[in-house]
């Protein structure tokens, strides 16, 4: 488990990630999206578990430009606040270049074909950003926020996608949800799984949020998912 900087698309920046290597010869390889809150413990547990199943795993800095390292709590009033100004102030757009560019370092300087990516909360929305604006192999989002807003945009989606939506996410609303299955239930790329009375965040690694029953259960799918489409 190491640190490094991979190359922006127009190399005049430095992304910096968190990498976790699996012994002998990556089956694939997992982006790790982070939630608002930062490269934390449980994004770097995460990826450590995709390492320990086979998989190079990388969990790039999503707001460098604003200020690397962040790592807040969601239990901080004060650090939530913090972690919804980065978000706030996030370029996705030029993020999701910033992704292309792990994408590429991945495929060319790692010597790994297959790309999947995981996003939670903030990363969620952005595993649908990826999946219409990339040629990544596979990604899955969990508790993404504001698909619903972005549905104009699943005619792109090339590759397969899965979105895990709690029912009782109190940053998305029901109508929110009725949006997204409309708009991708019958869309041959995507599959939707619902968690019936789960709140946002219930798979965090560490923490009150999680839900051991429902994490295990979106868990595995995303893991027999994984195995299916990257190897």
């Amino acid at each position: 488990m190491t640190n490094t900087e991979i190359p922006t698309l127009d190399g005049k920046g430095l992304i910096p990630a968190y990498v976790a290597r699996p012994e002998g010869t990556p089956r694939g390889a997992i982006i790790v999206q982070q939630e608002i809150f930062g490269v934390d413990a449980g994004i770097r547990q995460k990826a450590d578990g995709w390492a320990a199943k086979g998989y190079l795993a990388v969990a790039p800095d999503t707001f460098w430009r604003q200020k690397p390292g962040v790592e807040l709590s969601p239990y901080d009033e004060g650090e939530f606040k913090q972690a919804i100004d980065y978000m706030m102030g996030h370029d996705f757009d030029l993020g999701i270049r910033d992704l292309e560019a792990v994408i590429h370092w991945i495929r060319r300087d790692q010597d790994v074909a297959k790309v999947g990516l995981v996003g939670f909360c903030m990363g969620g929305r952005i595993a649908y950003m990826v999946a219409a604006r990339t040629d990544i192999d596979a990604s899955v989002g969990y508790y993404g926020v504001m698909i619903d807003q972005m549905l104009n945009e699943k005619h792109a989606i090339a590759r397969p996608l899965m979105l895990h939506i709690p029912t009782a996410d109190h940053f998305v609303d029901t109508a929110a949800q009725k949006a997204i299955h409309d708009g991708l239930d019958d869309h041959a790329r995507v599959t939707l799984w619902d968690y019936e009375g789960l709140d946002h965040g219930f798979a965090a690694e560490i923490g009150a949020r999680r839900d051991e029953a429902g994490a295990a259960l979106a868990d595995g799918r995303t893991e027999a998912f994984f195995a299916e489409h990257i190897g």
